[in-house]
């Protein structure tokens, strides 16, 4: 995507209908590492991609904790994320503080949808340059939503998004009739297959570079970082991958260069 005329401001509309800024924060998503949610009908989860910066640096987080019945999971500008989770624990301690009830996800995300769309109609503004996957449990059972942002926002049995992340969609379009009766093992499992084939041939998963998150019916969103990742990495450990790709589709394809690589000074994850 090359710079024109038409993408000084958020609120210049280009000749064709589009508006620029919100497409270029669209492509800060796709160059965060990938992320994967889906739900059964009793649990949902949350698998994400761990990146560090440096061999010198720790991974940097990419699920975070909203409630006890919500978290989120990202891929974009950390920094947003952080400003946005900040906003999410309010409205969540608003909630109980006011009805003494966890607010159900469908209006937390519809509020948040809501505020996303300020950043992309007023001067001065800038979209959020991160999106979501959000993971809850409520009384209408469990939730699976993917925010982007342009302000959409999507109601999912099942979702990725990232790097790399269309071969994760692909595996989980293939079984997604599988996981509704899943137990929380199995579901796990079908999260870090797809997970896996984001990667190329010769990166695997480890407890390093993996997190997962696990919300549902009598089970509290809870993370599982480090050896705690190791009981789920041990189910899939010497499973053949579904995505092998050769090694000549390492490489990101030409028609999108920025996949995998961030640009220059972008605090991508």
């Amino acid at each position: 995507m090359f710079r024109n005329q038409y993408d000084s401001d958020v609120t210049v509309w280009s000749p064709q209908g589009r508006l620029h800024q919100v497409e270029y924060a669209m492509e800060a998503v796709k160059q965060g590492s990938a992320t994967v949610a889906l739900k059964s009908n009793n649990h949902a989860v949350l698998v994400a991609l761990k990146r560090a910066s440096s061999d010198l640096s720790s991974h940097q987080k990419k699920i975070l904790p909203i409630d006890d019945h919500v978290g989120i999971s990202i891929a974009g500008l950390t920094a947003d994320a952080r400003s946005i989770s900040r906003w999410m624990r309010s409205e969540c301690m608003n909630s109980r503080y006011a009805h003494d009830t966890p607010l159900p996800v469908s209006r937390l995300i519809g509020d948040f949808g809501n505020k996303m769309q300020i950043g992309t109609q007023r001067y001065g503004r800038r979209p959020y340059g991160v999106g979501l996957l959000v993971a809850g449990y409520d009384d209408k059972g469990p939730h699976i939503y993917q925010t982007c942002p342009s302000a959409n926002f999507y109601d999912c049995r099942a979702m990725a998004i990232g790097a790399r992340s269309q071969a994760a969609r692909t595996y989980l379009e293939k079984f997604l009739e599988d996981f509704k009766d899943c137990e929380l093992e199995e579901l796990v499992k079908h999260g870090l297959r797809a997970l896996r084939d984001t990667l190329p041939n010769e990166v695997d998963l480890t407890n390093k570079n993996v997190s997962i998150a696990v919300v549902g019916k009598d089970t509290p969103f809870t993370i599982h970082d480090d050896a705690g990742v190791d009981p789920f990495l041990a189910g899939i450990e010497g499973e053949e991958r579904r995505g092998q790709r050769p090694a000549a589709d390492d490489a990101p394809a030409a028609a999108e260069p920025a996949d995998d690589a961030p640009a220059a000074g972008m605090d991508t994850d």
